[in-house]
């Protein structure tokens, strides 16, 4: 699973290096499939329930599974990456958002309050805790800074498939829900909105929106549960 980690944190990188205003979805997805290609590893993505790409790219007020089209991202847009990888059988995946161009500070704090709900998620995944305490530390930090968890998505645990049980929502309440073991892996990734945490699904099947169109912002990793602290297999 390291491995197909740091598969997945290169397609990060890959593409975290072309995002600029004029590049579109479709360019980025080609980027991941180069990387996929040169290190000898799957997509996850690709294929799985029809989906027609390896990445997942979703800007402004779609929130997951937008699918690489011809869309140019322009100044100012935000945009999620979710990236996947089999390597030997086992899986990797991982998210971020960013900026393209100089955004709004209103945009940056999207980003930044989501990537630190991942932190304070990650935080609590330590042997002998609950995804209880997982899902408080992300809504805390979420409802804290005035925005909304959405939760009609959550993470999941990983391994030799994409999604295995359980389920590792982004809300709990601490000491409830799942113990966590060393050994286990989860992809843990919030999804926040700057407005209402209400989605809807377009006609493409696919495509999550926010309810009332405001911006939305996802990251994720990969995480191994060990005796100490927990390990990112997402990271080069």
């Amino acid at each position: 699973m390291r491995r197909a980690g740091r598969v997945v944190a290169e397609m990060h990188d890959r593409i975290r290096a072309a995002l600029r205003p004029g590049v579109t979805t479709l360019e980025l997805d080609a980027l991941g499939r180069e990387v996929l290609e040169r290190r000898g590893a799957r997509s996850n993505f690709l294929g799985y329930h029809g989906y027609p790409a390896v990445i997942c790219a979703s800007p402004n007020e779609v929130v997951v599974h937008g699918i690489p089209d011809g869309r140019v991202l322009e100044e100012g847009d935000i945009v999620s990456i979710d990236c996947g990888a089999i390597v030997d059988g086992y899986h990797g995946d991982a998210a971020f958002t960013a900026g393209i161009g100089s955004i709004d500070a209103g945009a940056q704090r999207l980003i930044d309050v989501t990537r630190s709900a991942l932190d304070a998620g990650i935080a609590e995944l330590v042997a002998g805790s609950r995804l209880g305490d997982l899902g408080a530390a992300v809504q805390a930090t979420v409802e804290a800074a005035g925005l909304s968890v959405v939760r009609d998505y959550v993470g999941h645990g990983i391994g030799t498939a994409m999604h295995e049980p359980p389920d590792v929502p982004n809300v709990g309440r601490p000491g409830r829900g799942n113990r966590v073991a060393a050994g286990d892996v989860f992809a843990v990734e919030p999804m926040v909105s700057a407005g209402s945490e209400d989605t809807r699904v377009l006609a493409d099947g696919w495509t999550v929106v926010t309810l009332d169109g405001s911006w939305a912002a996802h990251w994720e990793h990969t995480v191994a549960v060990t005796d100490r602290a927990p390990e990112i297999l997402t990271l080069p």
